[in-house]
C-alpha cells in the first residue's frame, strides 16, 4: 500500500489545523512541527485505502485533537465523520476544525448506538484490546475497526477480544489491526464505562 497523497486542496487546511493542535495546550505532547506533520497527519494519511475499503459513516474514537479522524475527512470528502470525544475542551478545539463532512460528538464509546457504524478508527486510544472493545461495539455487520498500533502489540490477545464481540482479526498492513465485524454486537455489550480498561477481555 502506497503512501496516500491529499490533493492540493486540502493541503492548507490540514497545515494550519495541525500548527493550531501543536500550539493548544492540552492536546499532543509533541510541540515540534515537523515531528507532528509525520506522526499525527502523515500517519494517519495512511490509513485512507483501508478507511476506504468498508463502505459507510465513519467514527474516529477518542478524536482528542482529530487524529486519525480529521485528516481521514478531508481526504475522504465524500464520507460522514463523527469525531467521538468525551473532553469538552478537546471537543470545543474541534468543532473548530472540522471539515464540512465531519461532525463532533461529545461522549463516551460505552454510551453510544451499537451498530451504527461502517468504521470506526482508533490511534493512540489506549492498549488495543481495549481499544478494539470500545472500537467494535459501535460498527455493524461488514464493518471494521481499524487500530494503528505499534509493532509491539499482541495480535492474538486482540484477536480473542474481536472473538468475543462478532468480529474477526484479518489480514492487516504494518502498523494497522483490522477487525472485521462478522454479526451484531453480543449482549452484554458494551459494558459500563471504565469497565474495559479496569477489566480488559483478554
Amino acid at each position: 500500500m502506497g503512501p496516500f497523497r491529499q490533493p492540493d486542496d486540502v493541503d492548507e487546511p490540514l497545515r494550519r489545523w495541525l500548527r493550531a493542535l501543536v500550539e493548544t495546550p492540552g492536546l499532543p505532547a509533541i510541540r515540534d512541527l515537523e515531528e507532528a506533520r509525520l506522526a499525527l497527519l502523515d500517519d494517519s494519511l495512511r490509513g485512507v485505502e483501508l478507511v476506504r475499503s468498508f463502505d459507510g459513516r465513519i467514527v474516529d474514537v477518542g478524536s482528542g485533537g482529530g487524529v486519525p479522524g480529521i485528516p481521514l475527512a478531508h481526504a475522504l470528502p465524500g464520507r460522514e465523520v463523527a469525531l467521538l470525544e468525551a473532553n469538552g475542551r478537546k471537543c470545543e478545539f474541534l468543532r473548530r476544525w472540522v471539515p464540512p463532512n465531519a461532525s463532533v460528538v461529545q461522549g463516551r464509546a460505552e454510551e453510544q448506538e451499537v451498530d451504527g457504524y461502517g468504521v470506526a478508527v482508533a490511534k493512540a486510544l489506549a492498549p488495543a484490546p481495549v481499544a478494539a472493545e470500545w472500537c467494535l461495539p459501535l460498527v455493524a455487520p461488514n464493518g471494521a475497526a481499524i487500530l494503528w498500533v505499534g509493532p509491539t502489540v499482541q495480535r492474538d490477545r486482540v484477536a480473542r477480544v474481536a472473538a468475543r464481540l462478532a468480529a474477526e482479526l484479518v489480514e492487516s498492513p504494518p502498523g494497522f489491526l483490522v477487525l472485521r465485524k462478522l454479526g451484531p454486537t453480543p449482549p452484554g455489550f458494551p459494558r459500563r464505562t471504565g469497565v474495559a480498561r479496569k477489566r480488559p477481555l483478554a
